[in-house]
């Protein structure tokens, strides 16, 4: 029996099992689970490596088809995301969960003078305890003084601290919130609250609220806590102006291809209409004049084109040319007969006669019109309402 792999063939298949030599784990592989269920019928022991080596080589892929190029690889950033961006994360934690046993006072609570002095015993207890790094008992002695008195800015940002170094952010932010509604001043309340937001890795608010709070007194250590959130807040702010300036180039790119559109079918329009009005070159003569080139033209004034912008005009004016009888319908339609009245005023200042020698719209205005209208009061040769005559000789 022959052979019946090339051999080149051959030449791969032993580099292959040269490599599982070296690299047995190899068959564990999905890929190669033929393979190994063939080697165990025959009885070999396959040793399971709890992770594959990073040094194997990647299986060659032939005649794989390669992967499109994407049209239009600005549009794609359009959506990159911003979990996209790295962001230098050391020093962030998990956030906490706030419990509701956090004591935010009674709000309509009057302390009295009793009331404020003894919170102030609190306090000074409490921030012992802080400075011997009692936080717990810190957090407990100014809860209880923000139960005698709720209105102390003061006692909130400083249980916001406590919570901070116990890695409460989350506490911390409710907490200096507060602080701040009571006192939109506390240069401390923006300070505690801004390395609480940095803790959560939310760098813009860490930034506005440390920013602020140097803006309001100085303090070196919330400038410092601000120069390491700038960074990760400048990539943000970056990107977003990145997605809102690309948002406004496609508007503008859209916004022009719409003028672009609307000016090439006002163009084929007005070809048609020029058209149109050659085909009629054997009609009726108006008093001499160029014809319906010359009433197209007209049509081309800035006020009637003006006025045509208007969807309403623009329905009516085609409703009439499709059917001149239809003009009934908009006799009470001030609009509507103002414009005509314009129109047939140009008509008259322009030296055209029509059929008749009456003046007014030509017969063959698109679609139609009858032998000719002098203005918004009449239609045809009789008043308004008259029913349009059957044959108006220009066919």
């Amino acid at each position: 029996m022959s052979c019946p792999f090339s051999q080149d063939s051959l030449e791969k298949l032993k580099a292959f099992i040269d490599f599982c030599v070296q690299k047995p784990e190899i068959i564990q592989l999905p890929e190669l689970s033929f393979f190994k269920i063939y080697l165990e019928s025959l009885g070999a022991t396959i040793p399971r490596g709890e992770s594959m080596s990073s040094d194997i080589p990647e299986t060659p892929q032939t005649n794989k088809p390669e992967e499109p190029e994407p049209e239009n690889v600005e549009e794609q950033g359009e959506s990159e995301p911003e979990s996209e961006l790295e962001f230098d994360m050391e020093g962030c934690i998990e956030p906490d969960v706030v419990s509701s046993d956090q004591v935010m006072g009674d709000a309509s609570k009057v302390p009295t003078e009793e009331d404020t002095d003894k919170a102030d015993e609190k306090r000074i207890e409490a921030m012992s305890e802080f400075s011997e790094g009692n936080y717990e008992k810190s957090v407990a002695l100014l809860s209880d003084a923000i139960v005698l008195n709720p209105a102390s800015a003061v006692l909130f940002v400083k249980r916001g601290q406590s919570y901070l170094k116990l890695n409460k952010p989350n506490a911390c932010i409710k907490d200096c919130t507060q602080a701040l509604e009571l006192n939109p001043d506390s240069a401390a309340g923006y300070k505690f609250r801004g390395r609480a937001y940095r803790l959560l890795a939310d760098w813009e608010k860490a930034a506005q609220d440390l920013r602020q709070a140097c803006k309001i007194d100085f303090d070196e250590q919330a400038d410092e806590w601000l120069k390491e959130v700038t960074p990760n807040a400048q990539k943000i702010e970056q990107h977003r102006l990145k997605q809102e300036r690309k948002k406004t180039e496609k508007e503008l790119k859209e916004r022009a291809e719409r003028v672009r559109k609307a000016r090439e079918a006002h163009a084929k329009a007005a070809a048609a209409g020029e058209a149109d009005s050659g085909s009629d070159a054997g009609g009726p003569d108006f008093g001499g004049a160029a014809g319906m080139g010359d009433f197209y033209k007209l049509l081309q004034d800035p006020e009637v084109m003006a006025a045509f912008k208007d969807p309403e005009v623009a329905a009516a004016f085609q409703d009439i040319s499709m059917n001149p009888a239809n003009f009934v319908k908009y006799q009470s339609n001030p609009k509507i007969m103002a414009l005509i009245s314009k129109l047939s005023s140009k008509f008259q200042g322009s030296g055209m006669g029509f059929p008749g020698g009456m003046g007014g719209f030509p017969g063959g205005f698109p679609g139609g019109f009858p032998g000719g209208f002098s203005g918004a009061a009449d239609f045809g040769t009789g008043g308004a309402g008259t029913k349009p005559p059957e044959d108006d000789g220009l066919d």
